[in-house]
């Protein structure tokens, strides 16, 4: 067994995996069923998700990269060095490597929600970066209102970061609920760096959510493997279908899993009717354009000092400041 990392620190967070049950039941039981996005990410979820990055179809990854890696010089000089970067959902790390060797933080924190993929993570990034303090806690960062006591990040500033268009799965009103949630944790002078993908043609949207290798399908169905796993449920995966569809008045893009018949389900103790042609809503995925997305964030307290954008305008990195701070004017 390898040895971690001298400069890594895993903060396990009580109570991870003990609403899913709780969340399933919820959500199953509404008209419209639906499962929380997060439940997505066991390792297999994880690494579907990683693979569904690669695909074709799916810009918003090399798109969000291209943006960071032209402008990094312009970004990075925007936030503090030696300061703190937080970020929630950290998966793999890879675009966060990129702004972590043009910041030089001290400190790095990751969060993420899937134990196997914090790990791989935090201590790859722990490894590349020996001076770097490293600090990786198990948690649903969507729940998590403070970062917990015994993480000590001391005075210096810190920066929340945000990439790959996450912020998506959040209804704007759960958006502006975050994002006022994660001010308390970079303080009056931090500040977020976060992905944003925009507004653009139904077909390209729906193919970046439909792929034609089928990865997405499965990455979306291995929700149903987890609860069978792991809620003693018995779902037959080859009596639902993936779904992926572009609700153009919303705004966003949602993925679904279609019944393919009248069926039961039992998940633990309790038994579920679909219909044929029934769907679980399992995730949005929402767009903005500009003048929406810095509307929003200034209803969550926050200006946007500026954003960096593609050519052909298809996704969008926004440096935030609280509002109760002066912002630098940008030449």
């Amino acid at each position: 067994m390898v040895a971690p990392p001298a400069n890594l620190v895993f903060v396990p967070t009580a109570g991870v995996g003990a609403s899913l049950r709780e969340d399933v039941y919820a959500g199953l039981s509404l008209t419209q069923k639906s499962l929380p996005a997060k439940w997505f990410y066991d390792a297999l979820g994880s690494e579907l998700f990683e693979a569904i990055c690669e695909l074709p179809e799916y810009y918003v990854t090399r798109t969000e990269t291209a943006i960071l890696s032209e402008h990094l010089e312009e970004i990075a000089g925007s936030l503090p060095t030696a300061g703190t970067l937080i970020e929630p959902g950290s998966g793999a790390g890879i675009k966060t490597r990129l702004l972590i060797r043009s910041t030089a933080p001290s400190t790095y924190v990751a969060i993420d929600i899937s134990h196997s993929m914090l790990e791989l993570g935090a201590a790859q990034t722990a490894r590349e970066f020996p001076a770097l303090q490293v600090v990786a806690i198990h948690a649903d960062y969507t729940a998590l209102e403070r970062l917990p006591n015994d993480v000590a990040l001391g005075d210096e500033p810190r920066t929340l970061y945000f990439p790959g268009s996450t912020i998506g799965n959040f209804t704007p009103q759960e958006t502006r609920t975050f994002l006022e949630r994660v001010a308390c944790w970079i303080g009056a002078r931090g500040s977020v760096l976060i992905g944003v993908d925009t507004r653009k043609d139904a077909a390209r949207l729906e193919a970046a959510y439909d792929d034609r290798q089928g990865i997405t399908a499965r990455f979306n169905l291995n929700l149903l493997t987890r609860l069978n796993a792991e809620l003693d449920a018995g779902f037959i995966l080859e009596r639902f279908r993936h779904r992926a569809r572009y609700d153009a008045a919303l705004g966003r893009v949602e993925m679904h899993l279609e019944s393919r018949v009248d069926q039961q389900v039992w998940v633990g103790g309790r038994l579920f009717q679909f219909r044929a042609g029934e769907t679980i809503h399992t995730e949005n995925s929402y767009k903005y354009a500009p003048s929406e997305f810095v509307a929003l964030a200034a209803q969550a307290g926050y200006v946007c000092r500026r954003y960096w954008s593609d050519a052909d305008g298809a996704f969008a990195i926004y440096h935030l400041l609280p509002s109760s701070r002066p912002s630098p004017v940008d030449a």
